[in-house]
């Protein structure tokens, strides 16, 4: 399985953001995860498509887009136009998952729906067949720096067991983490079934991002 590291620049240096962007994918990373709050769905405020489009030129890797926003049909064009590359939205945001899903490979772009830890998987009964990216939550969206939550493990094994039986490609469908992830349980997360991982304050609280991420990918080798 190809496995995929993602920083969230929401843990980055706000000040240098393009350098921050740039080191990162020097280090290693395989996405950029860009985490957009609304204070409105999440009790936050973060960054919108201008801050997008100014660190599309830095990089070369995908632009991975988080929207926790209410509601989400508006600001998807936006972000398509800003160079996002992937475009996922919590259920809870969208009068029809199935329009939105829709709206997003319209503008050229990857489609994810995103799980919180108290929400059902039900909704990918109906809409699996045309998502690219699940992403599940191992923490109550809003902040970084949180701690992992174990349910997670269970969550994630649940989606992997519908990927896999739902006849689609493997690789066609990513399985996201997104919330506590750090060097020494991404080898469990794994186990449990994702394959792209994403993490905030584990990769840019550190001072040396090409040898976390390279840890990182050392006990994702190990497992």
């Amino acid at each position: 399985m190809k496995y995929r590291i993602g920083p969230s620049i929401l843990s980055a240096d706000f000040a240098r953001l393009g350098d921050e962007v740039k080191s990162v994918v020097a280090a290693g990373a395989d996405i950029i995860h860009f985490d957009v709050m609304d204070n409105h769905y999440v009790p936050n405020l973060t960054i919108g498509p201008l801050v997008c489009e100014a660190i599309r030129p830095h990089v070369q890797v995908p632009i991975d887009v988080h929207l926790m926003v209410k509601p989400v049909d508006r600001i998807v064009p936006d972000f398509a136009r800003a160079g996002a590359n992937i475009i996922s939205f919590h259920p809870e945001a969208s009068d029809h998952i199935d329009r939105t899903i829709g709206l997003i490979h319209e503008h050229g772009c990857k489609a994810g729906l995103v799980f919180n830890p108290g929400t059902p998987l039900h909704y990918l009964d109906h809409v699996l067949d045309k998502l690219d990216l699940v992403l599940i939550m191992s923490v109550n969206p809003g902040f970084g720096g949180q701690k992992f939550i174990p349910e997670a493990l269970k969550k994630l094994a649940a989606v992997r067991q519908k990927i896999d039986a739902s006849g689609r490609a493997p690789g066609d469908v990513w399985l996201e983490i997104d919330g506590g992830v750090k060097i020494d349980n991404i080898a469990e997360i794994a186990r449990a079934g994702a394959d792209t991982f994403v993490a905030g304050s584990a990769i840019f609280d550190t001072k040396d991002y090409k040898a976390t991420i390279a840890a990182m990918r050392a006990a994702l080798a190990a497992y």
